[in-house]
């Protein structure tokens, strides 16, 4: 995977040693932790999908395309630290039965929200781009802005938000039934849509207003940040980083999917 990554330029040099610490903790955990693999594998595709199409309305596509160690961490530490509590406490994995173990299934809902967010927020951002209707600021809903602006969403944008929270789902179900262990099919990909959905939108409100966004007339490339003087600001204040934007998303989501959303859907 990170060899892959390092050749396909998807991985910095330390990105992937990160990514290959995240990877042996996870998968040392159990069968669940290659919901990481599967994460990074589709990710990763969607952010090369169309790349050429994106840089022409993204300034900063070619340089997001590149994972450093604290974009891998943004969106592998909460889970890897959830994997290796259950693995310390509880020991192997288990079904989700609130029932029988409160704290387990809660660690265990915790890391398919975080996978949910990460792969929903991903599809939704970098598949989004690629929508044919002009996206509309969360923030701001009456007001229409260019692509690539952060906080620009679609119904194709949001849709792919729930389609990758769907996926985690699915990869969890058959990971379960690989271990062999009882399943709640329906339960499980209802809240991984749930949580890929919700993620992805509140990873878009943190980017309208957390995160600054500037158009160049002159190339007609939205940026992050601002190189030149004739550049316009769009939204957003200079407050986090694209990765801390995703690391708050990700705990919010970990934190009331895992303990406050999946007790009343996994009943």
């Amino acid at each position: 995977m990170t060899i892959s990554g390092i050749k396909r330029k998807s991985l910095s040099p330390m990105g992937a040693l990160a990514a290959s610490i995240v990877g042996f903790l996870s998968i040392s955990c159990g069968l669940r932790g290659f919901l990481v693999l599967i994460f990074y594998k589709l990710g990763s595709f969607a952010t090369k999908y169309q790349k050429d199409a994106k840089e022409k309305t993204d300034g900063d596509a070619s340089k997001s395309a590149i994972r450093g160690p604290h974009q891998v961490l943004a969106c592998s530490a909460i889970a890897v630290a959830c994997s290796l509590y259950h693995a310390l406490y509880f020991g192997e994995e288990k079904a989700i039965d609130f029932y029988q173990s409160r704290e387990a299934s809660s660690l265990t809902c915790a890391i398919i929200a975080h996978y949910a967010v990460c792969l929903g927020d991903t599809l939704s951002s970098e598949l989004g781009m690629l929508s044919k209707s002009q996206p509309f600021l969360i923030s701001a809903p009456w007001r229409k802005v260019p692509c690539g602006t952060n906080g620009g969403v679609t119904i194709l944008g949001t849709l792919w938000g729930a389609i990758g929270g769907a996926i985690i789902g699915l990869a969890t179900i058959l990971l379960d039934m690989i271990i062999g262990i009882e399943i709640q099919p329906m339960a499980t990909i209802i809240y991984g849509i749930i949580c890929g959905l919700f993620g992805s939108l509140l990873d878009s409100l943190l980017g309208a207003t957390l995160q600054c966004s500037y158009y160049d007339d002159n190339r007609k490339l939205v940026y992050c940040k601002k190189e030149t003087k004739s550049m316009k600001h769009i939204a957003g204040f200079d407050v986090l980083t694209n990765a801390q934007v995703n690391l708050v998303s990700v705990i919010v989501i970990t934190v009331v999917g895992g303990g406050y959303v999946a007790p009343f859907i996994f009943r």
